[in-house]
């Protein structure tokens, strides 16, 4: 039998467990810190995420947590870009910029067709092992 209960991965208390991982008091902080955002960002559509965060003293890591989660959108904040997780470029979508995609796509591929390649090759050897094993046994007749 296992206990319902975990440590708030915020503070650090024990609580019920939850889908948040947070405890009831941390889980009403985040709302307030939502709502402050909110309300900030109807107000000043052109600010950074700089100044929201300085304006609202939320910290960046949550803003950009609210973001990622879509509870924020920052379509009509032409100025709110956060970090790409990679290499820190400023970006409006996704974990990762453009580039890194492209990147991490074309190492993918690179990857599956090496391994492609490598079974190919392992294929070959056997084959070959094969015939050279056909060929002593015809010898050895």
């Amino acid at each position: 039998m296992s206990l319902n209960v975990a440590n708030c991965d915020r503070c650090g208390k024990i609580y019920m467990k939850n889908n948040y991982g947070l405890c009831p008091n941390c889980i009403r902080e985040m709302e307030k810190q939502y709502e402050t955002c909110l309300n900030y960002l109807r107000e000043n559509r052109a600010c950074s995420i700089q100044e929201l965060s300085d304006a609202t003293e939320v910290p960046v890591k949550q803003i950009v947590k609210f973001i990622r989660e879509g509870r924020i959108s920052i379509k009509n904040n032409p100025n709110m870009t956060y970090e790409c997780d990679v290499c820190g470029a400023q970006i409006r979508e996704h974990n990762m910029c453009e580039a890194c995609r492209s990147r991490l796509t074309k190492e993918a591929r690179n990857l599956a067709e090496d391994e492609q390649r490598k079974k190919q090759l392992a294929e070959q050897e056997k084959h070959a092992s094969f015939l050279i094993k056909d060929r002593l046994q015809d010898r050895t007749k």
